[in-house]
Formats: C-alpha cells, structure tokens, sequence
C-alpha cells in the first residue's frame, strides 16, 4: 500500500520526506517574500506602539494613537498579502535578492534628514531652521543624486519647486500649520 501511495520514484524511508516536502510550499520570489516580512514587521511595530503608547479612541472619537493603529495594521495585512503571492505566483529568475543598491539608500534616508534638520534645525549646534523652501529644496536635490546618471539641474528645480508651491498651499494657506517658511536670519513681511 505504501508504494500505491507514495509519489512517484520515492521508495522506503524516503516516504515521509519526499510527503513533507510536497506539502511545504517554496519561495518563489525572495524579493517579494522579503518585503512582505519588513512590511509585516514595520506595521507590526507601529500598531503596536500606538496601541500601547497613545489613547486610540473609537472610530467616532478617534485619539492620537488611532490613525497609526489603523496604517500598522493595513501595512501588516498588505504584508500578508505580499509573502502570500511570493509563495504561490512563479515569477522567471525566482525573484533573487540581488546587492544592496547602496547609493539610493544612502540618498533617499540621507534626504528624509536633511529635510528634518532644514526644517527644525539643529539648535545644540546653532545650526537655525532653514524654512520650509530650503527644506524641500535640499530634500528633492539630494532624493534625485540617488540616481546620479538622471540628474539634472532643471529636474531639481521644476520638482522642488512644484513642491514648494504645493506644500505652501496645502500646509501654510489651507492647514495652517505654525512652520518657518524662510530662514530664521530673512526676515521677509
């Protein structure tokens, strides 16, 4: 009866592996696999922070830890999903993990630093706030060096200053968020 029901060219104390392993499914995109485990545990971290550090709230009396609850869980579920379809859509090459790109990376988080020193300063150094003009500028010039072979000085200024303008209307005219637009040494009324 065994050989009846084992898989075909499996005989004896190979049985049981050969049976386990039909079973398990297989990676079948690394890439994809990966970023649904850094999606999942990202989202994981910031639900469960908000849960246990903020008020949440209800959906009709939302407190400060409701909104990122909400994301944290959104981005796990987005995870799931991911992990899930790199276990069962092939994909050609099986999706390879491939060297670290190491000057994007170091871009894009450096721009994200730049933006927050631009804008809030570093007063333990008397470094001033630069405003929120300067911010986006050093932001958007620093974004675009991550790749070099594209970068031009007419993208930077189209971009940032598309960006700008937006940011102004959305944060400073229709939000009004209290945020230093110039730098602290202009003085502009």
């Amino acid at each position: 009866m065994a050989a009846t029901c084992a898989p075909r060219g499996v005989i004896g104390d190979n049985y049981a592996f050969a049976l386990f392993r039909s079973f398990t499914l297989s990676i079948k995109s690394q890439k994809d696999f990966t970023s649904g485990v850094l999606f999942t545990l990202t989202g994981a971290a910031f639900a469960w922070s908000s849960a246990t550090e903020f008020t949440v709230g209800s959906a009709s009396q939302m407190g400060p830890g409701y909104f990122p609850l909400v994301l944290g869980l959104l981005l796990v579920m987005l995870g799931g999903f991911i992990m899930f379809f790199s276990l069962v859509v092939e994909t050609p090459d099986g999706g390879l993990i491939g060297d670290i790109a190491w000057r994007p990376l170091l871009c894009i988080l450096g721009a994200n630093l730049l933006f927050g020193v631009f804008l809030g300063g570093l007063p333990m150094f008397g470094l001033p706030s630069m405003g929120l003009v300067a911010a986006i500028y050093g932001l958007c010039g620093l974004a675009l060096l991550a790749d070099a072979a594209s970068f031009t000085l007419k993208r930077w200024m189209v971009l940032a200053s598309i960006l700008a303008i937006g940011s102004y209307v959305v944060f400073i005219r229709l939000l009004n968020l209290n945020m230093p637009l110039w730098p602290d040494f202009i003085k502009l009324n």
